[in-house]
C-alpha cells in the first residue's frame, strides 16, 4: 500500500486517478485550489485520507499548499495531475505578474517539487500537444510574441516534459515520469475528446502502482504503458537548464 499526493484531483483525470487508486487500497491525500472544490473532492472520493487546499495560480497560496502537502505525507507517489487549458481567451497575468497558463502548468509544479521532499515515485502530466510546443527561450510568458492561447499552452506541456526529464536526470535515486494521458473527455479535454475519463488516469496509476519494467524505469515520456519519443527539445540538457535557471528567477527556489 502506497501513500500518494494527487494536485487538481477535484474533478476530471486527477479524481479518477484517487478514485482507482483509492479502489485498490492506497491512501490517497488530494487537492483543490479552495476550500469549495475541497468539498467537492472528498465528496466524490470520501475514503481519501485528506484532502488540501491551495491557488496555484498564486505562488504565496502555492507555497502554503506545499506546506500543508507535507504535513499530510511523507508520500510514496506524487503526481503533478493539476493543470489548466489553452482555450481561445486573451493573454492574462496572475497575482504576481505571470503569464497565467505558464504559472498554473509550470511553475507551480516546479514550487512545489522545490518545497516538498522528492518521493520515490514522481509523475508530470504533459499533452500530446507538446510535440507542437515551441522552445522560445527568451519569451517563455509571451511578453513580445503575438498570442496565440493554444500555443501556449502547448509550450507549457513541452515544459513539463522538459522539467520531468532533467529532474529525472538530477535524481536517479526516484522514478521520475512525464505521462500523456491522450485526449480526454474532461472540463479541460472538452465533450469531443475521444478517450474516457477512465483511459485518462490509466497509465499514470500504473507507474504509481506497478512493479513491471517500464514502471520502475526513469526519464520517460509514457503514454498508454508505451514508451514514446517526446518533443527533441526535451532531449537538449542546455535547453532544459535554461529552463530550470528561468523558473529558478521567477521564482526564488532551487530544484533539491
Amino acid at each position: 500500500m502506497s501513500r500518494i499526493f494527487i494536485t487538481g484531483s477535484a474533478q476530471g483525470i486527477g479524481a479518477e486517478c484517487a478514485r482507482q487508486l483509492l479502489a485498490a487500497g492506497h491512501e490517497v491525500v488530494l487537492h483543490a485550489r479552495n476550500a469549495r472544490r475541497a468539498s467537492t473532492a472528498l465528496a466524490a472520493n470520501p475514503t481519501a485520507s485528506a484532502v488540501v487546499a491551495g491557488e496555484l495560480a498564486d505562488m504565496c497560496s502555492t507555497r502554503a499548499l506545499a506546506a500543508a502537502a507535507q504535513a499530510a505525507g511523507p508520500f510514496d507517489v506524487i503526481i503533478h495531475n493539476a493543470g489548466v487549458g489553452g482555450g481561445n481567451g486573451d493573454r492574462t497575468e496572475t497575482v504576481d505578474g505571470l503569464e497565467r497558463i505558464f504559472q498554473i502548468n509550470v511553475v507551480a509544479p516546479y514550487i512545489l517539487t522545490c518545497l516538498m521532499p522528492l518521493a520515490p515515485r514522481m509523475v508530470y502530466l504533459t499533452s500530446g500537444l507538446e510535440a507542437n510546443g515551441h522552445w522560445a527561450a527568451d519569451d517563455l510568458q509571451w511578453n513580445s510574441r503575438d498570442w496565440d492561447s493554444m500555443q501556449a499552452y502547448s509550450d507549457s506541456k513541452l515544459h513539463d516534459s522538459m522539467l520531468s526529464l532533467e529532474l529525472a536526470a538530477r535524481h536517479p535515486e526516484s522514478v521520475i515520469n512525464v505521462v500523456d494521458p491522450g485526449w480526454i473527455r474532461t472540463q479541460l479535454g472538452g465533450p469531443d475528446a475521444w478517450d474516457s475519463v477512465e483511459d485518462g488516469a490509466e497509465s499514470q496509476v500504473w507507474l504509481a502502482t506497478s512493479h513491471e519494467a517500464v514502471a520502475t524505469t526513469t526519464g520517460q515520456y509514457v503514454k498508454r504503458r508505451e514508451v514514446l519519443e517526446p518533443n527533441p527539445i526535451t532531449q537538449d540538457a542546455e535547453a532544459r537548464a535554461a529552463l530550470v535557471a528561468e523558473l529558478e528567477r521567477v521564482t526564488r527556489l532551487r530544484l533539491p
